[in-house]
């Protein structure tokens, strides 16, 4: 079976109940998407967590070298990594209480989906998190 995304509805409800997104791979460089995007995410209310080994703050917000090192509560993890490095970013999640993985676009591992959805999580490939949340969340 291949990989499929949860439905706009269920979509929205996560976005909704959201509070918390570890962005995974965000760096303090302005001119990349992850930083644009998760800028824009924390504009719109959400507590950006920066996951990167090489940065100690993005966005005015302290980060960390792995998933399993957040203190807090992460609502989303929200992905922005080589299709080949999600297997050991799934790893890293499933060590988290956090069960909704997001893979921004462009972004698809097939093996990582299957280990996520075995480990109970919530799975969404290839969509950018602003863009669904433009569309859906009024």
């Amino acid at each position: 079976m291949t990989w499929q995304n949860p439905t706009n509805e269920k979509l929205s409800s996560i976005l909704q109940a959201a509070k918390t997104i570890a962005v995974v791979g965000l760096s303090n460089n302005q001119d990349k998407t992850a930083y644009q995007i998760s800028h824009r995410m924390q504009q719109l209310g959400y507590k950006i967590i920066p996951i990167n080994p090489t940065v100690d703050e993005v966005l005015g917000e302290k980060a960390y070298p792995t998933l399993a090192e957040v203190p807090e509560k992460i609502d989303i993890i929200n992905v922005f990594r080589r299709p080949e490095h999600l297997p050991d970013v799934a790893k890293d999640a499933a060590n988290t209480d956090c069960r909704m993985f997001w893979a921004q676009q462009g972004i698809v591992n097939e093996d990582a989906y299957h280990f996520l959805k075995d480990q109970g999580f919530e799975v969404v490939m290839d969509l950018c998190i602003k863009v669904v949340h433009s569309v859906l969340v009024k």
